[in-house]
């Protein structure tokens, strides 16, 4: 199996536990470069005076080309609009964020994860 290297397309640092929560496998640096989904928001309603918006998701921005040796790390939100425009990139992965993947400070703030996602 070939190794690959991964590209943090998001501003966060993401650090990879092992499945007991207790040792890194993997700390990956933001790269610089943040890949984003382009929106517009409109008021379609609102509930006691306070306004209901409605956003739709437009481009994907600033995704790189696939590499055959990399793997690009995105938010769940990009993940979602490739998704929704029918693009399949198996280079694209998001951290996983559900309950069993994640492990959060005191705060609740999320500071290592064990898994990635795809949709």
């Amino acid at each position: 199996m070939v190794e690959k290297k991964f590209v943090n397309l998001t501003p966060h640092e993401i650090v990879i536990y092992d499945q007991t929560g207790q040792n890194i496998i993997l700390r990956i640096p933001p790269s610089g470069m943040v890949c984003r989904v382009s929106t517009i928001s409109k008021i379609v309603s609102e509930v006691n005076g306070i306004p209901i918006r409605k956003t739709e998701y437009g481009d994907v921005q600033d995704l790189p080309e696939p590499q055959s040796d990399t793997v690009y790390i995105v938010s769940t939100l990009v993940l979602i609009a490739l998704k929704d425009k029918g693009i399949d990139r198996p280079d694209v992965v998001a951290t996983d964020t559900t309950s069993d993947s994640v492990i959060r400070d005191k705060d609740g703030k999320i500071i290592r994860i064990r898994y990635f996602q795809v949709l």
